[in-house]
């Protein structure tokens, strides 16, 4: 029970630090004038294990390793450190990014995602394809409530865009 408490408080922490401030986003993903497909950078970074690809929103950012200085909020969609990855038994990733406006608002219309949406995440050159099983708003208190399942799952945190008080969380299964 102090295990999980404890791993609850540490989600929501490094959840806090995701929802301070608004800050400028950086575009890696541009529309063609009269083309609706993406064009995605596809270069590899250094500390870059992979990326997070979600279609429905034209998001494509790249994703760094737990210990990377570049896996940080303020620069990046962040994996926190409580994620097992998918190659671990009962994995579950949790990524945080800010809402809002700005340069770094990487989930600012994470809102427009709803139930059977499909995430891609790709991790050291495998593509793990997750869909969406429930989202909803929480009020801000320090923890995320998450039920763990025995299926893989993502986790997707941010700031409710709409409500100052509630936190966004979108939960997703491994297809």
């Amino acid at each position: 029970m102090i295990k999980k408490s404890c791993f609850i408080v540490l989600v929501l922490t490094l959840y806090c630090i995701v929802c301070h401030g608004i800050y400028e986003k950086s575009i890696k993903i541009t529309k063609k004038e009269n083309n609706p497909s993406i064009t995605i950078k596809e270069t590899q970074e250094k500390d870059q294990i992979g990326y997070l690809k979600i279609d429905k929103i034209n998001l494509y950012e790249p994703l760094y390793e737990k210990n990377s200085s570049k896996n940080n909020i303020e620069e990046h969609v962040t994996i926190l450190k409580e994620s097992k990855m998918p190659e671990e038994e009962n994995s579950i990733i949790f990524l945080a990014a800010h809402s809002g406006t700005g340069k770094i608002a990487y989930f600012e219309n994470l809102d427009e995602l709803t139930i059977d949406d499909k995430i891609e995440i790709s991790y050291h050159n495998t593509k793990y394809y997750y869909q969406i099983s429930n989202i909803w708003e929480e009020n801000k208190t320090g923890y995320i409530h998450v039920n763990q399942t025995n299926k893989k799952q993502l986790i997707l945190t941010t700031c409710s865009p709409k409500k100052d008080d509630k936190q966004l969380v979108i939960s997703s299964n491994l297809i």
